[in-house]
C-alpha cells in the first residue's frame, strides 16, 4: 500500500438526488460561447468558431447554497449551465456512443470575475485567475439518467432577486452534449468522474453580495445560491 509525505487531500463529491451516496469529481470541462446568443453578447461570431474548452478545478464546485463574493474583482458575472457527469470514457468515443458514458445530469454555475478574465484575454492569457477560483461553481445535486433520461431540450432560467436575468433552451446549444463528448475525448482520456458544463445562454450579468440567484433547467428542478 502506497504511502504519501503529506495528507492525502478529499475526494470531492457532489450530491445525488434520491442517494446518499455521492458523485465523485476528477476533472471538470467547461466548453466556451455554446449558446450563439451569448456568443454575440461577448463580441464572437458563433458561426465561425470550432468548440473550445477550458478547465475548472474539481473543488472549485461548491453545493452549500452560497456563493462567497471573490477577492480582487469589481466585475463577478453569472453563467447558468447543464452539468455533464460521466459513468466512463475513453478516447476517440463515436458520437453515436457518447450518451452511454453519462451518469447523469445537474445544475451549475459558471461564476466568472469577468474583469480579471477580459485583462487576460486582451493579453492572450489562460482564463484560470477568472474562472477556476475558490467555490467558482456552485451546484445543485445531481439528477442520474435512469431517472430523468438525457436531456436535449427544455427552458433553462436564472433569476437574480426575482428577476430574470438569464433564459433559452438546452436545445440551443451549438454543441450538442454527445458531440462535446466525442470532441473531447480526441484530445484527453475521459474517465468516471469527469463533468461538463455545457454552456450558458444570454444574460450574464454582474451579482453583488446579498443577491440571491435562481437557477432552473426543465426536467431538474431548481436551486438557490446567495451571493455572501
Amino acid at each position: 500500500m502506497s504511502e504519501y509525505v503529506i495528507e492525502t487531500p478529499p475526494v470531492v463529491g457532489v450530491p445525488v438526488a434520491g442517494l446518499d451516496a455521492m458523485f465523485p469529481v476528477r476533472r471538470v470541462y467547461c466548453i466556451g460561447r455554446n449558446y450563439a446568443a451569448h456568443a454575440v453578447e461577448m463580441g464572437h461570431d458563433p458561426d465561425r468558431e470550432p468548440p473550445f474548452f477550458f478547465q475548472k478545478n474539481p473543488n472549485n464546485l461548491d453545493p452549500s447554497g452560497e456563493f462567497p463574493y471573490p477577492p480582487h474583482s469589481s466585475d463577478v458575472h453569472h453563467e447558468t449551465e447543464m452539468l455533464v457527469a460521466l459513468k466512463s470514457g475513453g478516447v476517440n468515443i463515436p458520437l453515436d456512443q457518447a450518451l452511454d458514458h453519462v451518469f447523469g445530469y445537474g445544475l451549475s454555475l459558471d461564476m466568472t470575475r469577468r474583469d480579471l478574465q477580459g485583462a487576460q484575454k486582451k493579453m492572450g492569457r489562460p482564463w484560470e485567475i477568472g474562472k477556476a477560483f475558490e467555490r467558482s461553481g456552485p451546484c445543485g445535486p445531481l439528477h442520474p439518467v435512469s431517472a430523468v433520461g438525457h436531456l436535449d431540450q427544455g427552458r433553462v432560467e436564472l433569476k437574480v432577486n426575482g428577476e430574470i436575468r438569464q433564459e433559452g433552451d438546452l436545445n440551443q446549444m451549438i454543441w450538442k452534449v454527445p458531440e462535446m463528448i466525442s470532441y473531447l475525448s480526441k484530445y484527453f482520456e475521459l474517465t468516471a468522474g469527469d463533468v461538463i458544463m455545457s454552456g450558458t445562454p444570454a444574460g450574464v450579468a454582474a451579482v453583488e453580495k446579498g443577491d440571491v440567484m435562481v437557477m432552473s433547467i426543465e426536467g431538474l428542478g431548481s436551486m438557490e445560491v446567495k451571493v455572501v
